[in-house]
């Protein structure tokens, strides 16, 4: 269990009613919106302490989360190209099935955020694993496209639910959006080995048993061991109290609306869609594009594999070196290195030493990119309504992760190789650049006022 330490004792009741109709006199005289009593508890006797790192809680959710990143996300790259060749179907059609589920994925966003908001973190994350399991099963019997889409599309969707956008909103709950910070970043430390541990163990399970069965291995996975360890790590009790249902409701209605009336939130929309189409697009692709100039199997996985120890190393050197960084630095830095390490990973010459330095660049600016996404919303729009702000952002963000790889597969299908979907990953990152600079600077100018 997580010990709650160093809070102050709590004033009297009395004491705080009084703060309470002051606030609420001051609010009405100036025509705003008044604080709700909690929000006023909240910064009067402090949030609950940061989770460390070391805490069985970031312990159990950063397992899990190896898991849920290492199943639900990458494998598909590896398991597309094994059934367009065992079943005969397209390329689009294959990649059709991720982007409905991605679309789906970007429907339930909101809707998870602030069911995690209310305390349902446990149930939404153990359970949509458990669906996930189930729904790795149907796809491993799947022999038409109908099937294959209700399976895959599925798994699409529940990743709104299981991966980082839903974690992220567990932690802000337990220790509070502003010192989340800390667990998140050790939370993403976790994350970042998924697809070293996950590349190498799908293409040997595929290689040796196929791609039917090794579904069925990654349907055990997610019931086994994601869905137990959500389900046992996140204690609700340990959360801020849920306040009354209706009350809650209007404050995560009106929390959104607060926020999407901000520049900042669109300008990280923004920033995030472009980051989604260069990762998304560049993941999904990476092991045909690879191939098709000319690199070896095993050299384009151990490429791909690469990823993971960088964006770990990434995560690393931030939480070392860059603790008391601003994100809005921080970001501005990182989104600086992404067409860097684009360009040596679309180097004309299949050279594997320069393709290998630009996958441990991209992956460690990946890997400190997602603790910006983290972040961003405490520390640039808003310090309440994290899990409903955060699925808001994911909205155009999983729109744009499910179209890109099924962008890039029409690409490659209308021109015949990959050169265009290159160009258009390398304009991603320069969009995504600029996007995140201008948003910076326009959150440090109300800031300032």
């Amino acid at each position: 269990m997580l010990a709650v330490r160093n809070l102050p004792a709590a004033p009297p009741e009395s004491a705080l009613a009084s703060r309470a109709d002051d606030e609420r006199a001051g609010a009405m005289a100036r025509g705003e919106r008044p604080r709700s009593l909690p929000s006023i508890v909240t910064e009067t006797i402090g949030t609950r302490a940061p989770v460390g790192g070391s805490s069985p809680f970031i312990i159990g959710l950063g397992v899990a989360q190896i898991c849920s990143w290492g199943t639900l996300y990458y494998s598909f790259p590896l398991v597309a190209p094994a059934m367009e060749a065992d079943l005969g179907w397209s390329k689009t059609a294959i990649y059709g099935a991720a982007t409905v589920g991605q679309l789906l994925g970007g429907l339930l966003a909101v809707p998870v955020g602030a069911a995690i908001d209310r305390g349902y973190g446990r149930a939404v994350m153990a359970g949509g694993s458990v669906l996930a399991g189930l729904l790795f099963i149907l796809w491993a019997f799947v022999d038409g496209l109908p099937l294959f889409f209700v399976a895959a599309a599925g798994i699409g969707a529940l990743q709104a639910a299981t991966l980082y956008d839903a974690v992220f909103a567990v932690i802000a709950r337990r220790a509070g959006p502003v010192q989340a910070r800390d667990g998140i970043t050790a939370l993403t430390l976790w994350g970042g080995f998924s697809s070293t541990l996950f590349l190498p163990l799908i293409q040997f399970l595929m290689e040796l048993y196929g791609w039917r069965s090794t579904l069925m291995v990654l349907a055990g996975v997610n019931i086994a061991i994601c869905g137990s360890l959500y389900f046992f790590t996140i204690d609700t009790r340990q959360d801020a109290p849920v306040t009354h249902r209706e009350h809650a409701d209007n404050t995560v209605r009106a929390q959104l609306w607060s926020a999407i009336r901000k520049p900042v939130f669109w300008g990280l929309a923004l920033t995030f869609t472009a980051y989604a189409v260069t990762f998304n697009s560049f993941m999904f692709h990476f092991f045909p594009m690879m191939t098709e100039r000319g690199f070896r199997p095993e050299e384009a996985v151990l490429a791909m594999a690469l990823f993971g120890p960088a964006q770990v190393a990434g995560r690393l050197a931030v939480g070392l070196f860059a603790r008391n960084i601003t994100i809005r630095r921080l970001g501005s830095i990182v989104v600086a290195v992404f067409p860097l390490g684009m360009a040596m990973l679309l180097w004309p010459s299949p050279v594997f030493w320069i393709v290998a330095t630009g996958a441990i660049v991209f992956g460690a600016a990946n890997g400190i990119m997602t603790i910006v996404r983290g972040i961003a919303v405490p520390e640039m729009v808003s310090r309440e309504g994290y899990g409903v702000i955060n699925g808001a952002l994911s909205i155009p963000t999983i729109g744009a992760r499910s179209l890109a790889p099924l962008a890039a597969a029409w690409l490659w299908t209308t021109t015949g190789n990959y050169n265009a979907v290159m160009l258009t990953v390398m304009g991603a990152a320069i969009v995504m650049s600029l996007a995140f600079w201008w948003t910076a600077a326009t959150s440090k100018r109300l800031q300032t006022r």
